[in-house]
């Protein structure tokens, strides 16, 4: 998941001090001497791996934490919450028994290298499942007016997801030219979506999805809840299958 802190750094001091701990926790049980400061500095020299090793676990470790945080939350709030058209454009069946919600910004670059499988799902389960998408732009000025042409594009009958789509699959970084060629390719009235974007609820809608972000404590993009079950990172077929059929 594309996240706002420095998880190396943060994950390389963690490292570090978890594996002097190991060390002098395990001297401290008797399973060998206390080493010295500099009996310690040399072990580690010889295995430096260690801390690498360390670092990643703790990495990991911190990620499981967080996605098992957003968990609770979302367990207590309830899927609903997440279905709700003014916060989401929700696609399907309103009686379908799958659901997929994701949180996504469109210059996310895991969000759209992940977007193939998505929109194969998409197409393949748009029959049987309910669909939430959250525009939750997090990377600068360029993501929010991004956000705010798809809320935009909502007002105009079945052209969200074409656009949607059409902006995914951009190559590039995502500004107003690539925007424009977006709404053109998914045939929208170029000169409606301009007025469209003077509407004040686009801003409050903004607002209540990067509110409901900071109270589950998501802090970046894709997250997936896929039948009520949290998935921070890309996706893989394989897991959408596990986790629909769950």
């Amino acid at each position: 998941m594309a996240s706002n802190w420095g998880t190396g750094v943060v994950g390389g001091v963690i490292g570090a001090l978890v594996a002097s701990g190991v060390m002098f926790g395990a001297a401290g049980l008797g399973y060998f001497p206390a080493p010295s400061d500099q009996q310690f500095r040399t072990w580690l020299l010889k295995h430096p791996s260690i801390i690498y090793e360390m670092r990643d676990q703790a990495e990991i470790d911190a990620f499981n934490a967080e996605e098992r945080g957003i968990q609770d939350k979302v367990d207590k709030l309830g899927i609903k919450t997440f279905l709700d058209p003014k916060l989401a454009y929700v696609a399907g069946p309103k009686d379908a028994k799958k659901t997929l919600v994701e949180f996504f910004d469109y210059n996310c670059a895991h969000c759209r290298h992940n977007f193939p499988i998505l929109k194969k799902f998409y197409e393949k389960h748009k029959g049987d499942t309910q669909f939430a998408f959250v525009e939750l732009p997090i990377f600068g000025d360029a993501s929010n007016a991004a956000a705010r042409s798809a809320l935009a594009a909502r007002h105009q009958d079945g052209k969200y997801i074409p656009f949607h789509f059409a902006m995914m699959e951009q190559k590039g970084a995502i500004g107003t030219a690539e925007t424009v060629e977006s709404a053109n390719k998914a045939g929208l009235d170029l000169n409606r979506l301009m007025a469209d974007l003077k509407d004040p609820g686009i801003a409050k809608q903004l607002a209540s999805a990067h509110a409901l972000a900071q109270r589950i404590g998501l802090t970046g993009t894709p997250l997936f809840i896929i039948n009520g079950k949290v998935h921070s990172g890309e996706v893989t077929e394989a897991e959408l299958k596990q986790m629909t059929e769950s």
